[in-house]
Order: C-alpha cells, then structure tokens, then sequence
C-alpha cells in the first residue's frame, strides 16, 4: 500500500471524506488522491516520491511557481518579527497601496482571509449601499461557499453534480437570481422587469470555475451600463484572474471598470489572502466608518501579506505577462494538437495564463454548453496524464494554470503526454 493511501486511510477517519476542500478528494475523476510533500518551481512530489509537473498551482495562487526564493525569504524575515498582533502593520498598507495602484476602481480596499470572505463582505456592502437585497449571479459562476453564492455554482458542485448545497435556506436563496453566462438579451429583460430591486451584479468577468469560459464581445460593457442605468452595482470576482490575466485582472485586459472587485489567490503569494474595494462612496459604507460590518482576526496577516508583496514586486517585471502569454499560447497547442492526431473532440478556451480544455464539439460559451463536456473522458484523460508526471486538476470544470517557473521544455514534455494519452482514449 501507498503512502498517499495511508495517509488517506487517516484522513478519512478524522475529515470529511480525508480532505478539507472537495474536489482533492478525486471523487470527479476516481482513483486515489495524492499527498503531496512538497513543491519546487514546476513540480510537486507526492508522499511516495513521485513527481509531477504541476498545472494546478494550488488552484491558481503560485504564478510564480512552488517556494519561490522571494516569497520564501519575504515569509521567514517576517515570521521572525512574529505571525500577527491583532493589530494595524506597516506591511497592510503597503499591500492596500500596491494594489490600489494596480487597480483604479478600487480607491480604499479592506483586507480579509479567503475568496469566500471578500465575495461575501463585497455583497453585504452592495446591499447597504443600495438598500437592496437581489442578488444577481450566473449559472455556474463560483464565488466561495457563502449561503447566497452557493446557487448554481460551478467547480466542485459542477463535478459532483450537485448545482446547490443543503443547509443554504431557501428564503436567501430566493434572493439570488441566476442568468446565463453571456446572456446579453437575458440581463437586459432581468433588469427591465426587476432593475429596481437588485443590489448588485456579481460576475467572474472570465468564468473559472465551470472551464475557463472569457466574456463575449460586449458582455461586460453591457453589465456595466445596465447596473449604472438602473441604480446597481457591478461585482468583478477577479479572485481567479486577479494579477492573473494581466497585473490590472480583467478589467485592465477588457477596459471595464466595476464599482467593487474582489480578489485572493495570487495576492498572498501562496497563503490564505482576500480582499475587496470599490469606489471611495461605497467603501465608506463599511465598519467603522459605515453600517456595514465585517472584522477579521487574521485579516491583513503579516505572513500573507509579505508573501503577497514579494509576488506582485516579482509581477512588476518587465515581460512577464508577455511571457506568461506566450507560454499559455504553448500550452494550449500542445492540447489542440494532441487532440487533432488522436482524432479526440476537444474545446480548449484560454485567456492568458489559464486555459480549460472541454472533451466536447463546438464552442463553450456558457454553464450549459460547457456541461457537455464528457467527464468521464476527461477522467480517464487525467489519470493517463498522471501516470505519465503530469498533475492536473481533478475536475473537468476547473482551469489549468501555466506559471512563470514553467519553461518551454516543460510544456514540451506536457504535450508529449497529452499525445500518448489521448492516443490512449481511442484504444
């Protein structure tokens, strides 16, 4: 028996399943889950010695790769000073800064802990600001596992076949109406029927959580005039593409500014980080300056807040988004073509440095489009990636992640696996 087996075997008897997140567990995909050691750049070695080129980067945090030297030497300095005090640091507003110069729509930013905690803190603040309470999300659009979000979410609840959660009552989640990615035509009737009851629009502007889905041509644009025309605001969740598509997210990529954005992942370098703000109006809303509360006891913490400033001063490069590009173009051949020689129907949507590759015909362009996508090929997909060093996530509704610790000889390598292991689904 493995030593990820044993270790499973444990987990199982003190954690949900043997994991403290879901979609780990490879019920999306079967087979057994890995553990992982540790990570260096690229690649992550399992508890039994085995190493992987890795595409997950802990779901889209480590654009710099595993255990960069900056990152790691930025957490140590601090941890040495100690790991939090419950009170204001000097490290807190050089990150509110920081990104308040990358992001013109956010002119006061609060920290927090997680996603979750910054799409949840980022509604409440739209609802006080509004004095509205409906809430408008797309199907299959993830924003963290508050109760009203968890309303036809995608990633994990997309795999499992589980479009909401139980325990979610049914009085908050009739206050949150869903829309069909891209639906033009559909927000435009949503908010000519009911514009005057909705508090905000909250939107993954390039959809990560069902597959990489980027917006149509005048999608975002249309959101943006229709929630100033009739009195709503207008949510980026850019938690997944935040520092991530370009240093400015989606909105310096498509040149759309929305009142409140929330981001994590690659902000806090690798540990756990969220943050939400908007316009300076709208932020005055929030505790102690406004009705709208939300704390945090490790909010604004030292490590990830270090670990974070290291990353994005690695971000400020001259080149690396250029880089980034040109390796996610790389990647995103090497999937098409092993998929073209093996004659295997393949969809692969990238924006940047994440890219989804769907096991279906025809575009994907929204949640019921990308539900085609046969998931159980893409199990079988994964698990011959895996045999042959490759780690991917274990979703077919979930993005892969190319970093800057990735070289070409790596994606090399990668497409080489995909040929055999698309080759492989034809026998």
């Amino acid at each position: 028996m493995s030593r990820s087996q044993d270790l499973m075997k444990a987990a199982e008897r003190v954690m949900p399943a043997g994991v403290n997140s879901p979609v780990r567990a490879f019920r999306g995909v079967g087979g057994q889950a890995r553990f992982i050691a540790r990570g260096e750049g690229a690649r992550i070695t399992d508890a039994d010695g085995r190493t992987y080129l890795d595409f997950v980067a802990s779901w889209g945090p480590l654009i710099l790769g595993h255990a960069p030297a900056a990152v790691v030497e930025a957490i140590t300095e601090t941890a040495r000073r100690g790991t939090s005090y419950g009170a204001p640091t000097e490290l807190e507003v050089r990150m509110a800064e920081t990104i308040t110069a990358a992001y013109p729509s956010m002119e006061m930013v609060r920290l927090v802990s997680s996603g979750t905690e910054a799409a949840m803190s980022a509604i409440r603040v739209a609802r006080g600001a509004t004095g509205r309470d409906v809430l408008v999300k797309f199907d299959g659009g993830y924003h963290g596992h508050a109760d009203s979000l968890l309303v036809k979410a995608g990633s994990g609840g997309a795999t499992f076949g589980i479009p909401d959660s139980k325990g979610v009552p049914a009085a908050l989640a009739a206050l949150t109406v869903t829309l069909q990615f891209n639906d033009i035509a559909g927000v435009q009737e949503l908010f000519r029927q009911r514009g005057g009851e909705i508090a905000a629009v909250i939107i993954e502007p390039v959809a990560g959580n069902m597959g990489v889905v980027p917006p149509a041509p005048g999608f975002l644009e249309t959101l943006r005039e229709v929630t100033a025309r009739h009195g709503a605001l207008l949510i980026f969740d850019e938690v997944i593409t935040g520092f991530r598509i370009a240093y400015g997210g989606a909105q310096e990529r498509y040149g759309v500014r929305p009142d409140l954005t929330c981001l994590g992942k690659i902000i806090g370098g690798g540990l756990p980080v969220g943050a939400y703000g908007g316009r300076r109006e709208i932020m005055e809303h929030v505790a102690p300056l406004g009705g709208v509360y939300q704390a945090g006891t490790l909010s604004g913490n030292p490590l990830a807040v270090s670990a974070g400033l290291a990353t994005l001063a690695a971000l400020r490069t001259s080149g690396v988004y250029e880089r980034l590009e040109r390796l996610g173009a790389k990647a995103e051949l090497g999937l098409v073509e092993a998929a073209r020689k093996a004659g295997v129907a393949l969809t692969v949507n990238r924006v940047g440095s994440m890219m989804t590759g769907f096991f279906c015909d025809g575009p994907v362009t929204d949640w019921p489009s990308a539900a085609r996508a046969d998931k159980q090929r893409y199990a079988t997909f994964f698990h011959a990636m895996l045999e042959r060093g490759v780690y991917l996530a274990p979703s077919q509704f979930e993005a892969a992640f190319v970093s800057l610790a990735h070289t070409d000889a790596d994606l090399d390598d990668a497409a080489r696996a995909a040929a055999e292991s698309m080759a492989a689904l034809t026998k």
